[in-house]
């Protein structure tokens, strides 16, 4: 009986029967770890591309946009403001502004301020000979703004942050360094008195655009500034944006009273748009009296939206 082919495996030289094991892969990772000249690493190339001419001209014109946005946000604003665009639908640019935008009063006034302070810049920098650069967004000119320097004051503020910044576009907080070092200079005490009647002057002030010859009443005093109390709002101003009426105390508590009437009248919201131009004629009318046709005048617009005044001693 023949017996049965046996099936024999077919050895290949110098191939292994058996399968690599595990291990034995961990061992070349450690050798290659141990020997990292031995280690292969793979490098993918990148190709770059270079831009176009006119690539180059969108970039640029793109940067511009983006550097210049807040500045055309705070001329649109400050046209906004001063042309009574939104009369239509509030009554003051502050709620409108509120409702509109979500800005605060202080947010919308800083965006103006720095729209101000960088023309200011453009104004008064010494770029004869060299490029200063100029900012790039509000918050590099926040403390600059508050600070209410002289236009010429302000462009040489910006341009010591810039020498400080390495002649690069300077942080808001080297640009607070350079106000507050400038602030630590002799002080000039502040001559106003709580309760004073004072002029207001625009000057440079955005704020107070539109304010020239408003009277106000001093309520507050501080170290640079004083708050002022007008027929339409009260406003915190440094003191070279005042002049005092120099009135005796009996006249100044005229005009106080006078102040808190024409208040009184302001928060009417339902008024006639005649009473607005008593308001402003009355609110620039410095003088501590009214004549007899001002004073039946003022008495028959509260008598008309009720509301009662008693003179106060």
């Amino acid at each position: 009986m023949n017996k049965p082919l046996s099936r024999r495996k077919r050895v290949i030289p110098g191939a292994s029967e058996e399968p690599k094991l595990a291990t034995d892969s961990a061992a070349e990772n450690t050798s290659e770890q141990d020997n990292p000249a031995s280690a292969t690493i793979t490098v993918t190339a990148v190709e770059v591309t270079e831009l176009t001419q006119e690539e180059q001209s969108l970039r640029l014109h793109l940067e511009h946009r983006v550097e210049r946005a807040f500045l055309e946000a705070g001329q649109a604003l400050m046209e906004l403001r001063d042309r009574r665009l939104y009369r239509s639908t509030h009554q003051t640019f502050e709620e409108y502004c509120r409702d509109r935008f979500n800005y605060s009063r202080d947010a919308a006034y800083l965006k103006i301020s720095a729209t101000v302070v960088y023309e200011n810049l453009q104004k008064f920098l010494p770029t004869i000979g060299r490029q200063i650069p100029m900012p790039t967004n509000e918050r590099q000119l926040r403390f600059l703004a508050k600070a209410e320097l002289e236009p010429a004051v302000q462009a040489d503020v910006w341009q010591q942050a810039v020498e400080q910044a390495g002649n690069k576009i300077p942080s808001g907080r080297i640009v607070k360094d350079v106000v507050d070092r400038i602030r630590e200079s002799p002080k000039v005490p502040n001559p106003y008195h709580i309760g004073e009647i004072c002029l207001l002057l625009p000057k440079d002030n955005p704020e107070l655009r539109g304010k020239a010859g408003y009277w106000g009443v001093v309520t507050h005093v501080g170290q640079y500034s004083c708050t002022v109390q007008t027929w339409d709002g009260d406003y915190t101003v440094k003191i070279e944006h005042l002049k005092s009426l120099e009135l005796l105390d009996e006249d100044c508590q005229f005009m106080q009273q006078l102040c808190v009437r024409l208040q009184q009248l302001h928060q009417v919201a339902s008024r006639d748009s005649s009473v607005d131009w008593l308001l402003q004629g009355l609110g620039k009318q410095a003088k501590p009296y009214l004549s007899s046709l001002q004073a039946k005048l003022l008495a028959t617009v509260e008598r008309e939206y009720k509301i009662e005044w008693r003179q106060q001693k």
